[in-house]
């Protein structure tokens, strides 16, 4: 027993002494062997030590940590022998050159090297070249080249220099043959595959790159489905995945696993303020939480009513406020109480911008709502993020706030990661009104100043129509938006109507939020136009034969107050504009006025109801020009042919002066609910089409009206619209067509 217990104390005091840490000794001497490239001086820097110094037993850790950080060294060793410090070095070689083979695209190739760490004259680490490999693979995969591989050839030359090549196989794009939705999705597939982004690879999608599975656009596919639901009232919805199946031999299946689960409705909604705060500037806001009670869940009014609070508190000088949101669910009820508190006076030291290699900070710090020397405000730190996401420039906006460097005062840090702003479109369709083809070019962010740039070209049976237009929506940081555009049309009416139009000119226009959801514009225009007639043209239309000059100044007044402008199923939008003539030739003043109200009637029901109005006069009672005319637009009035109603001259339709319509439009869920890919609705369509400028001629005033079924059928070739509708009323002279179809697709 006495001998255990002896060899217990000496394994205890062994122990005791090995943990006991080396006593601080000065340094009188450091030595450094095995370099050849990096010099003395750098290594003592990196190393952080110098002679003089004291070192301990942790000291020596730290020092290999030090120089094993910097990346220039394969094997460091330590020795402290007499107070000599001795540094063993190995280095690691140079890389000369670094060759891509396999990606022939020059901008492909520099989007997946920037966020690689080895580069040309650094030095090589084996751990970092297999990180670097594995990035490039992810970022192949983001762009669709799942099946891509990546062989690395290293090449040991003289002086400890190496030359790297990555032979990259890319393989085929993986295509998205097919998205299904799984689950308890509530909605049809094709509503679901609209609010997506993702679309399913058609061999006529030459353009197209998102039919190309993506892992980027699969995550924002997933969170554009759940604010979609949760928009809906769908407050506890899940989209528990989303994963891709292999079909064929490049093919994927993506499915989209969703569980809505209950709906919810809005419960009590209350107010909690500071006691100091003059509850009289929060009463409109007090009645807009009333109002919502018993309505659907939607995110989209929560963050009107933190946004509600936010303008308050600017307007009202409550600088140092912190809204927090309180929810207490009972069954399917959410009732919500918003906390709003004063916090202690903090101070905005510093914003730093980092990630923007291309995009201008003064773009970015032009949606900031706090400024350094503002006090620190939690709800406008959060709208400067959400105003930045909105941009669409980034495929991420991250914030970070951290102390400043004194008391009182806070640094945010704010990480964005970018992504391509450019766009490629083309489309074309045909149905009974004819075909079109289209194609447009879109550059969201113009070297990084944040303006967008636009081409279109539009191709009909009888018309052809481009424009090239620049929009920057915050000109000179005066939150005004300044627009510029070239554009040209040819009309050729000569075989229906006998007259041909050819028109060019330049526009320049503002507009800006005057107030909430209140727009007001301000343009001008200037056209020349040229007008020629056939033998089969009447009289009238040969007088008007010719070249024309016109300026014109347009004022537009936007009110929108539509919970969201795709898909809209709550709400209105009422829009009027009026064309001023400052040099005419005919002097026409043309107004048009447009007010469209939305409500859900019942479960996944959307009706809407229309009202237009326009009119076409000149100021000096000339005759207007037969391009000037007004005619009903094709899709407002289903059951009658395009452009063949109202005032005629002989046997040519001439469009009116004026017209008024009535839309009355009701989705029918009911009617083949478990069909995935077709929506059926009814309208109601209600029409006068009035007014000519020759008192010989009948003005053509009449009730036109119709009624029918609309269907929206989602097809292996594009989307395919058809109505029948059944003419109620019309003039004798009016041509009719029971059916109409359209089917568009885009490559």
């Amino acid at each position: 027993m006495y001998r255990l217990i002896k060899i217990l104390s000496l394994i205890i005091l062994f122990f005791v002494y090995l943990s006991k840490p080396l006593q601080a000794e000065i340094i009188d001497k450091i030595k450094i062997n095995g370099n050849q490239r990096v010099s003395n001086e750098t290594i003592i820097m990196f190393s952080q030590v110098n002679v003089g110094q004291s070192l301990q037993q942790n000291d020596l850790n730290q020092i290999l940590n030090n120089l094993y950080d910097t990346n220039f060294f394969s094997d460091v060793s330590i020795k402290f022998i007499n107070n000599d410090l001795t540094i063993n070095v190995i280095e690691n070689p140079i890389i000369e050159k670094i060759n891509y083979v396999g990606i022939k695209s020059n901008s492909l190739k520099e989007d997946l090297l920037n966020d690689l760490v080895l580069k040309s004259r650094s030095s090589f680490n084996s751990v970092t070249l297999q990180e670097d490999k594995r990035k490039l693979l992810s970022s192949l995969k983001d762009r669709g080249y799942y099946f891509a591989e990546i062989e690395i050839e290293l090449i040991e030359k003289s002086d400890n220099k190496i030359d790297l090549t990555f032979n990259i196989d890319l393989g085929n794009k993986a295509k998205i043959k097919k998205i299904n939705f799984i689950g308890n999705k509530i909605f049809k597939d094709n509503k679901l595959r609209s609010i997506i982004v993702s679309e399913e690879y058609k061999f006529w999608k030459i353009i197209s790159g998102k039919k190309y599975l993506n892992e980027g656009i699969i995550n924002f596919d997933e969170r554009l489905l759940r604010n979609f639901y949760l928009n809906k009232g769908f407050y506890d919805v899940k989209i528990n995945s989303s994963f891709a199946r292999l079909v064929n031999n490049d093919e994927f299946e993506l499915i989209f696993n969703i569980d809505a689960k209950e709906k919810f409705f809005f419960g009590s909604m209350n107010l909690n303020l500071p006691l100091d705060f003059d509850e009289q500037n929060f009463l409109d806001l007090k009645e807009t939480l009333k109002n919502l009670k018993g309505n659907p869940y939607s995110i989209i009014s929560v963050n009107e009513i933190i946004n509600k609070l936010d303008e308050i508190a600017t307007l009202e000088q409550y600088e140092t406020i912190k809204a927090t949101v309180n929810e207490d669910i009972i069954d399917n009820t959410i009732n919500l109480t918003f906390e709003i508190e004063e916090t202690e006076k903090i101070y905005v030291e510093k914003i730093n911008i980092f990630g923007n290699n291309i995009t201008n900070e003064e773009v970015i710090r032009n949606q900031f709502y706090i400024d350094e020397g503002d006090p620190y405000n939690e709800i406008l730190a959060n709208k400067t993020v959400n105003e930045i996401k909105s941009l669409n420039f980034f495929k991420t906006v991250d914030s970070e706030i951290i102390e400043g460097s004194q008391k009182g005062t806070k640094i945010i840090n704010l990480t964005v990661e970018e992504k391509p702003t450019g766009e490629i479109t083309a489309g074309a369709g045909f149905g009974t009104s004819g075909e079109v083809i289209e194609f447009g070019v879109r550059e969201n962010n113009y070297l990084g100043q944040g303006v967008a740039v636009t081409t279109n070209l539009s191709l009909s049976s009888d018309k052809i129509s481009g424009i090239f237009l620049l929009d920057n929506p915050n000109f000179n940081n005066t939150d005004k938006s300044v627009n510029f555009s070239v554009q040209a049309n040819e009309t050729d009416k000569l075989k229906n109507f006998g007259y041909k139009s050819k028109k060019v000119g330049t526009s320049a226009g503002t507009d800006f939020e005057f107030l909430d959801d209140l727009r007001l514009g301000l343009s001008t225009s200037v056209f020349i136009e040229d007008i020629s007639t056939s033998s089969t043209a009447s009289a009238r239309q040969k007088k008007q034969k010719g070249s024309y000059f016109d300026t014109y100044l347009k004022f537009d007044i936007n009110y929108d107050k539509r919970n969201q402008k795709f898909k809209t199923s709550d709400g209105f939008l009422s829009l009027y504009s009026v064309d001023l003539p400052v040099i005419s030739d005919t002097n026409t003043l043309t107004n048009y006025y447009n007010y469209k109200v939305f409500s859900e009637l019942y479960e996944n029901n959307v009706t809407s109801v229309s009202l237009s109005l326009s009119a076409a006069n000149s100021l000096t009672n000339d005759d207007i020009k037969l391009s000037e005319r007004l005619y009903i637009p094709q899709k407002k009035l289903r059951g009658f042919v395009g452009g063949k109603v109202g005032p005629k001259d002989g046997n040519d339709f001439i469009g009116g002066n004026y017209y008024s319509i009535i839309n009355l439009n009701s989705t029918l869920p009911q009617i083949l609910p478990n069909s995935q890919d077709i929506e059926i609705g009814t309208f109601l369509d209600i029409a006068n089409l009035w007014g000519v400028d020759d008192e010989s001629l009948d003005d053509g005033s009449e009730i036109r009206s119709s009624f029918g079924i609309g269907v929206d059928w989602f097809t292996p070739v594009g989307p395919l619209s058809f109505s029948l509708a059944q003419p109620l009323s019309k003039k004798s002279t009016d041509k009719t067509e029971t059916f109409r179809f359209n089917l568009g697709t885009t490559f």
